[in-house]
């Protein structure tokens, strides 16, 4: 067989490390081993009964065919109403683009902004795909480090040294992941002033924003001037246990949705008209079931952390809102591929290297507590165990 001529931008393009090692792991399973998952990034709630009923009768009605690309103008309608009402701005249904997840905003909005030599700025230890789209695209990626002793928040400092004349959009990221970490006011407010100042866009990725237990979520379109020159990525994923309904959008403006919309034309079409239709019924119906299933994310992280922290050479973070803990395992091996892979292989345990998120990622591994609690405390007596035999195994 001849070789694939592939294009060389392919050689650039990333990947997400979770579904490799979920693939592995259900393997694992298929050989008989117990396994317990805490590596994928999804609420393991069912999507509530009023939102599935809502797609079943818009099927019924017939929301079975093409949409305009950015979206049926009604759910349009419901996400500019959520947005303004959430995030203090108005926001007309023409500044909202409708995609098939919140993954497209994210490539969509780099290929729009971002040319050759252009730098983004972005968090590391971060999502993956951020780094593989500004590298696709051909722009320069600029790792912006996320520290431990800063609760892995945005230090505008750090922040304002990276910027130069060449940067394009910084990508922001709040409640984070992997790191579960949340700005505080008044960062989102200096990184404002360095945006403002430096004319950069921003790519605020706000898809955790409703599941945040000790603090409040400021998006930075909300500040005075940054509404023009932010992207909101959001979507009805993690708040509603929504992943395989695929159901995004962006807020911008307007002649920047054109043209994200344009995208959408050339690539997806339109998202399916019936998961519309059930986001609209999410965002307009009862929000009780966001509400019950943040408290069960808060009871599940405080036993994950305070178990984490109990366990001799691990120590983590309290993280402020998302459903990850990402504990720092340096005294027990910074080679956290090679740890996170015993932690499956011999204990049946699911997580990932901290280095799926970035170099700056090395010496964590991150674990998702959207697992019920008794299996989160058997993982967590699992690695119990596993962190001795590791040891005595490895010799560090």
């Amino acid at each position: 067989m001849e070789p694939l001529p592939l294009a060389r931008r392919m050689e650039v393009l990333g990947t997400e490390t979770a579904f490799e090692v979920l693939v592995k792991a259900k393997n694992l399973e298929a050989q008989g081993k117990h396994v317990i998952h805490l590596e994928i990034g999804e609420p393991d709630f069912d999507t509530p009964e009023h939102i599935k009923e809502a797609a079943i009768k818009a099927l019924r009605e017939g929301y079975t065919h093409y949409t305009p690309a950015a979206g049926l103008p009604q759910a349009r309608e419901a996400i500019a109403e959520y947005i303004s009402r959430t995030r203090g701005i108005p926001v007309d249904p023409s500044e909202v683009v409708i995609t098939p997840g919140a993954k497209p905003i994210m490539f969509f909005t780099i290929l729009a902004l971002v040319e050759s030599g252009d730098e983004v700025i972005y968090p590391n230890p971060g999502f993956p795909i951020y780094e593989s789209m500004i590298r696709f695209v051909g722009g320069t990626p600029v790792p912006l480090l996320l520290r431990e002793e800063n609760d892995f928040r945005v230090d505008p400092e750090e922040l304002r040294r990276l910027v130069s004349p060449r940067t394009k959009l910084l990508i922001l990221n709040s409640p984070h992941n992997p790191c579960g970490s949340v700005l505080t006011r008044k960062d989102v407010e200096a990184i404002a002033e360095i945006a403002s100042h430096h004319r950069f866009f921003i790519l605020s990725d706000e898809i955790y924003s409703r599941i945040i237990y000790d603090a409040e979520h400021v998006s930075i379109a909300s500040l005075p001037g940054m509404k023009e020159r932010t992207i909101i990525l959001d979507g009805f994923s993690k708040t509603y246990a929504m992943t395989g309904w695929r159901l995004g959008y962006g807020v911008m403006r307007q002649d920047l949705a054109a043209r994200i919309a344009q995208l959408m034309v050339n690539s997806n079409s339109c998202t399916a008209a019936f998961t519309q239709i059930a986001g609209i019924t999410a965002l307009r119906g009862p929000q009780d079931c966001v509400a019950e299933m943040v408290a069960e994310f808060r009871r599940r992280r405080d036993v994950i952390v305070e178990g984490l922290n109990r366990i001799a050479g691990i120590t983590c973070r309290l993280p402020g809102g998302a459903f990850y803990a990402f504990p720092n395992v340096k005294a027990i091996d910074s080679d956290t591929n090679r740890f996170s892979d015993y932690l499956l292989t011999e204990a049946g345990v699911a997580c990932l290297s901290g280095t799926a998120f970035g170099e700056y990622g090395r010496g964590y591994i991150r674990l998702s507590y959207a697992n019920s609690i008794e299996n989160i405390q058997e993982a967590l007596r699992r690695i119990e165990e596993a962190v001795r035999t590791y040891r005595a195994r490895i010799k560090v």
